[in-house]
């Protein structure tokens, strides 16, 4: 790949994992989503000072689900996900979208 011509971030995902609307763009946007919900997940759970199986039974998941979760590893339905923010952590979601 030729970098010498990128000037911003933006060039750069674009020249690395394709322009909007491309798939391996999109499965690049959906990893990114991912992850930083991940990160979010594991960040709240810490400060609440919650493993993994205290915030699944608060929840009413698995332990395994809150990992895959955490470790950005497979798919998470937006009701699980409010739901373990909701009653596993007391904390509330909100969404954007654009």
């Amino acid at each position: 790949m030729e970098y010498k011509n990128i000037t911003n971030f933006d060039d750069l995902i674009e020249l690395e994992h394709g322009k909007l609307g491309t798939e391996s763009r999109n499965e690049y946007e959906e990893r990114a989503q991912m992850f930083i919900v991940s990160e979010m997940l594991k960040e709240a759970r810490r400060e609440a000072n919650l493993t993994q199986e205290e915030l699944a039974v608060r929840a009413g998941t698995k332990k395994s689900y809150i990992s895959k979760v955490e470790n950005a590893k497979g798919n998470i339905q937006l009701s699980t996900l409010i739901r373990i923010f909701e009653k596993g952590l007391n904390r509330k979601i909100g969404l954007t979208f654009l």
